[in-house]
């Protein structure tokens, strides 16, 4: 069974869950310039030690780079990035993680949005410490403990 082109009719819900149940993967389209679609092959490969790249692959068919804020496009099963996103590479595959979160909320039923938004970052907080636990990268392991920090520390203002 193949996944729709769309996912926002009930009907196309439907076969994109049965597709999932049977085991669908996409074949991961990255879209956008050169060096958009380097740097995005480097985010893939942390997600990839982390074990996490099975996972995208089941939920997210598209990373597109545009302007403006990165976002879940579940209609189309996209992730939309700029460039901001990928000034760092731990903090974009936290990102890519979270948005991937979201779209397996969305396809399961469960809020994806808002209330979602608090499991998934949670989730995307796991995958840190589960690259961390892999990254033999100095540099790119204190962006990990960094970027944990950022997302677990209490903040009172």
């Amino acid at each position: 069974m193949s996944f729709p082109e769309h996912v926002y009719t009930l009907e196309e819900f439907r076969a994109a869950r049965s597709a999932l149940a049977s085991g669908y993967k996409h074949e991961l389209k990255i879209s956008g310039s050169m060096k958009f679609r380097r740097k995005v092959r480097g985010i893939l490969g942390l997600i990839e030690l982390a074990g996490y790249l099975e996972f995208l692959r089941t939920y997210i068919r598209e990373v597109k780079e545009v302007d403006g804020l990165g976002q879940l496009r579940e209609a189309d099963a996209a992730i939309w990035l700029s460039s901001l996103n990928l000034s760092n590479p731990v903090e974009c595959a936290r990102f890519v993680i979270q948005k991937a979160l979201q779209m397996q909320a969305y396809l399961e039923g469960r809020p994806w949005y808002n209330l979602g938004e608090l499991a998934a970052t949670r989730g995307s907080i796991e995958f840190l410490h589960q690259l961390r636990r892999h990254l033999n990268d100095g540099r790119k392991k204190a962006q990990c403990e960094e970027a944990i920090r950022l997302w677990t520390e209490d903040r009172v203002t």
